[in-house]
């Protein structure tokens, strides 16, 4: 499945609040990801909440970016009250 980004927010614990074009939203951990290349320059907070929406998916300050199809699918959704 293959939904775009609308918005994304850095949160605690390299953990990212994403919502997707059909309003649904996920929460992606990168903490799993901090110990492979590039990620590990994720570790540097600043870096971290440089994140920004860039086309269909997520970018940092570092050029690092993510396919939306992973963060779709390696995410949790979150309980949408309303």
């Amino acid at each position: 499945m293959y939904l775009a980004i609308k918005s994304v927010e850095p949160q605690n614990d390299y953990k990212l609040l994403l919502t997707f074009e059909n309003s649904e939203k996920r929460v992606f951990d990168v903490s799993e990801y901090l110990h492979i290349g590039k990620f590990a320059e994720l570790k540097d907070k600043s870096i971290f909440n440089s994140v920004k929406v860039s086309f269909d998916s997520i970018e940092w300050s570092n050029h690092l970016d993510l396919d939306p199809e992973i963060l779709y699918e390696k995410s949790i959704r979150v309980n949408q009250q309303g």
